[in-house]
């Protein structure tokens, strides 16, 4: 695998269960938390704790989901999470430290077969096999490459020139203790808050509170990366206006850089030669549904059951692409037309939207109740 991510190490970890072994290649010299938190829901979840993977000590589960309107903070839809959800969809729903997450799946893989320091340059097919090429001069081979390496993906360019895409929208992070937030209704609730031009997503995850606030503009994304610095005061400046509860979370703390909020098109195909991507270097989607990270963990166990010894190699790869791509393709599609929606001014529009979210866990039960072992799903 090419990324020691969440995708690479659960992926390892579903090989390993199988008796398969594999070798983990990451460029970064040390792993460490990339990004404040993450959101898994049941499609996750039920994954992790098959490879005993269990967060519960370290995650906060949410009361509910609420949808919030901009100004006055009124309720537009609501919905159980804690027990409820995990009644309805057979496991859990976690707000985790996505630094803790990535801690619990290094430590059950452990140090053997991770390399760190190991930026891929290079992909040659030879007699079969894959030669990988590193930054630092060493090599290796593979009997199959799976690019896990993220939304700009070194390997993705040996299957497809395609790029990640720019939604005119950018996102800003930040941590805020729950101390600092009197003015917060049901802090222990998943809450959107929703208005012109922008949206405040927020969970607790212990005694913090992670949000991502979300605005329209630039217009246009220059530069190669994902991340910008922002002028002094722009994310205040454009809640202005908003509940007092969102001025507060979002003045608690120094304005974070700018997040491009970038997905991936559709990719018409995912491998090449026995080189297959995996997570958001095949699927990279916008945040809305809090499906990224979960439909990468997806991907592991799905590549991992099709790689299980009973056919070849290739035709493995060709059913895990068929099983996938249609799934996450809709995924994508969702949450991208999704953002317009969280960012509607006030009336008909916004009014139609509220009432369909009144009827979400139906809507999107899809998403959450995927067991990628149910026989339906497998052929």
């Amino acid at each position: 695998m090419i990324g020691a991510g969440i995708g690479g190490l659960t992926l390892g970890l579903s090989l390993r269960r199988l008796g398969i072994r594999a070798r983990i290649y990451e460029q970064a010299p040390e792993l460490g938390e990339v990004g404040a938190a993450v959101a898994l829901a049941a499609n996750g979840t039920r994954i992790l704790r098959s490879l005993g993977i269990d967060l519960g000590t370290c995650s906060t589960v949410p009361s509910e989901l609420v949808y919030r309107h901009w100004a006055d903070g009124r309720r537009l839809a609501d919905h159980p999470v804690g027990d409820w959800y995990t009644e309805r969809f057979g496991a859990p729903f976690w707000g985790v430290h996505r630094a803790h997450l990535q801690r619990a799946l290094a430590q059950a893989w452990g140090t053997e077969d991770l390399h760190l320091g190991r930026a891929v340059v290079g992909l040659e097919q030879r007699d079969g096999t894959t030669e990988l090429t590193f930054a630092d001069g060493t090599t290796a081979s593979a009997g199959l490459v799976v690019g896990a390496d993220g939304i700009r993906s070194r390997v993705r360019r040996w299957i497809t020139d395609a790029e990640p895409v720019y939604s005119g929208t950018t996102g800003f992070r930040g941590l805020v203790p729950r101390s600092a937030l009197p003015d917060l209704p049901d802090p222990d609730a998943v809450q959107f808050w929703m208005g012109p031009d922008a949206h405040l997503l927020h969970y607790a995850i212990g005694d913090v509170v992670n949000f991502l606030a979300v605005i329209e503009g630039p217009g246009t994304w220059d530069g190669p990366g994902g991340v910008a610095p922002a002028a002094d005061g722009e994310l205040a400046a454009a809640f202005r206006d908003w509940h007092p509860a969102v001025r507060q979370m979002i003045g608690a703390v120094p304005q974070s850089p700018r997040w491009g909020m970038f997905a991936l098109p559709p990719l018409t195909r995912w491998s090449r030669d026995r080189v297959v991507l995996l997570g958001d270097a095949a699927h990279a989607m916008l945040p809305h549904h809090g499906q990224g990270a979960n439909q990468t963990i997806e991907d592991a166990a799905v590549l991992a059951d099709c790689l299980d010894g009973s056919v070849d190699v290739d035709t493995a790869v060709a059913r895990y692409e068929r099983l996938r791509r249609s799934r996450t393709r809709q995924v994508q599609r969702s949450s991208w037309v999704t953002s317009p929606l969280l960012h509607l001014p006030d009336g008909e529009a916004a009014t139609h939207r509220d009432r369909k979210l009144r009827a979400l866990v139906d809507d999107f039960s899809w998403i959450h109740a995927y067991d990628h072992r149910e026989p339906a799903l497998r052929s």
